[in-house]
């Protein structure tokens, strides 16, 4: 009787672990860097990560059957996090570039964007368009594809900082003529602190898109993610969620 009993408690205990091992293969690890408004940024009320990206994630794990587990983590170390497993899924604005995709899987693009800078307006007759930008002093966000454009353009002085956020705080200061990132956060950043002494040049310089970024050998995740786009853009979400962010689309 003993002896049934203590294999009953085991197989009790074997299928609780079951269980909650079932209840941890459903949880999405996700990583973004929280200095990227709109699409990833900390509410100031609430403290909560919120944004475009925080909010596309979490629709998709729905349609797909996860929950999220949504932590900050510096940009620049979120694909060795990737790499290395200790995250399941970056979404941080991440740029599709041939370069990333030979060390990490990327979903089907889920954003539309592309670079642009902002310039001190002491610059306003000087810098007019990309052009302009030629030996200038440029501040952007490290490991971003702005701060890798910035760098190609002759004769720039490009100095980078970990966040978005602190490029525009040197801008402010005079450090720079020109901080470059990606439109969007130009835009969103001058709608919503209406800094008087800050302008956007009208060029995108270049035409980019965002994917979600897995690892090299989690292809069924990436397959899942892509599929969850597909159904938060065909059953109307995806539309509410850029609405909430970004008004209706042109």
């Amino acid at each position: 009787m003993k002896f049934i009993k203590g294999a009953l408690i085991a197989l009790s205990i074997l299928g609780t672990m079951s269980q909650a091992n079932a209840d941890e293969d459903k949880l999405l690890r996700v990583a973004t860097e929280p200095s990227f408004a709109p699409f990833e940024f900390m509410d100031q009320q609430t403290s909560n990560l919120v944004g475009f990206d925080v909010d596309i994630i979490n629709a998709v794990a729905e349609v797909i059957g996860y929950k999220t587990n949504i932590a900050s983590m510096p940009f620049d170390g979120q694909i060795p996090a990737v790499i290395t497993h200790q995250i399941d899924v970056a979404i941080s604005g991440f740029t599709i570039t041939p370069e990333r995709a030979k060390i990490v899987n990327f979903t089907e693009p889920y954003y539309d964007a592309g670079l642009g800078a902002l310039i001190d307006n002491k610059y306003k007759d000087q810098i007019k368009s990309l052009a302009d930008l030629e030996g200038q002093t440029i501040c952007a966000q490290i490991g971003t594809s702005g701060a890798m454009f910035a760098q190609k353009i002759k004769g720039a002085q490009v100095t980078q900082f970990n966040t978005a956020a602190e490029s525009f705080m040197e801008l402010n200061k005079g450090s720079c003529a020109a901080a470059v990132n990606d439109k969007p956060v130009l835009e969103y950043y001058l709608a919503t602190t209406k800094n008087p002494n800050l302008s956007l040049l009208s060029d995108r310089f270049t035409f980019e898109q965002y994917g979600i970024v897995t690892a090299k050998d989690n292809e069924e995740l990436t397959e899942k993610i892509s599929e969850g786009l597909k159904t938060i853009k065909a059953n109307g979400t995806y539309d509410k969620i850029y609405q909430k962010w970004f008004g209706k689309q042109e």
